[in-house]
C-alpha cells in the first residue's frame, strides 16, 4: 500500500457504484484510482472525493495497469469556495486541464502539483482576472523549460500541446466582467 497526498482533478462513473477518481500528487504525478463503492449513499468515501478537495490517501497498486485501487482517504481541504462561482470553476478547470494535457502518469511533477495548489488556493480566495490566467501559464513555461520572454506563454504552450477551449469561454467572461463593472 501507498499513502499519498494529491488534489483531486477529475471524478469519472465507472460502475453503478464506483468511480475512477484522477489526483494530481507531488510524488506520483497523476494518479488513477478506483473508488469502489464511492457512488453508494453509505460509502466510506461520501463527501470525501469532489473536484479540487485535498488530500490524504492510500492506495494498493496495481500491478497490471495504471488505474490502482483507492482503500482510504481523508480531507485536508475542500476548496469550496471555487465551486461558488461559474468562473472561478471554469478557471480552476482550465489549470487541471493545461496541467494535464503537460503531464505524464507516475512521474513526479513537484513543481506542477506547487503550480496548481497555489493557482487553487489563490482561486478559493479570489476572483480570476486575465493576469492570474497569464500567471499561471508563465509559471507553467518556466517549470517546463520552455519559456520564452519573446512570446507569449500562450503562444509556447500551444506548441507543446492543444490549448483547451474553455480558455476562450474565461476571457470572454473576464472581458464581460470588465465591461460591467465599468
Amino acid at each position: 500500500m501507498n499513502k499519498c497526498q494529491g488534489i483531486i482533478i477529475r471524478k469519472t462513473p465507472l460502475t453503478e457504484s464506483s468511480m475512477i477518481v484522477t489526483w494530481c500528487t507531488m510524488h506520483h504525478g497523476i494518479l488513477k484510482t478506483v473508488a469502489k463503492g464511492a457512488r453508494r449513499p453509505k460509502s466510506q468515501f461520501s463527501g470525501k472525493l469532489d473536484l479540487f478537495f485535498e488530500g490524504e490517501f492510500e492506495i494498493i497498486r496495481s500491478k497490471k495497469s495504471d488505474l490502482h485501487t483507492l482503500k482510504e482517504t481523508s480531507i485536508l481541504m475542500t476548496r469550496v469556495d471555487i465551486r461558488k462561482s461559474y468562473l472561478k470553476t471554469l478557471s480552476a478547470s482550465y489549470f487541471v486541464k493545461l496541467l494535464n494535457k503537460v503531464s505524464e502518469s507516475d512521474t513526479p511533477i513537484n513543481p506542477l502539483y506547487n503550480l496548481l495548489k497555489r493557482a487553487l488556493e489563490y482561486l478559493e480566495n479570489s476572483e480570476p482576472t486575465l493576469l492570474a490566467i497569464e500567471h499561471y501559464e508563465k509559471e507553467m513555461t518556466k517549470i517546463l523549460g520552455i519559456f520564452n520572454p519573446e512570446k507569449p506563454p500562450i503562444n509556447t504552450l500551444s506548441d507543446l500541446c492543444n490549448i483547451p477551449l474553455i480558455r476562450q469561454e474565461i476571457l470572454k467572461l473576464l472581458k464581460e466582467n470588465s465591461k460591467n463593472n465599468e
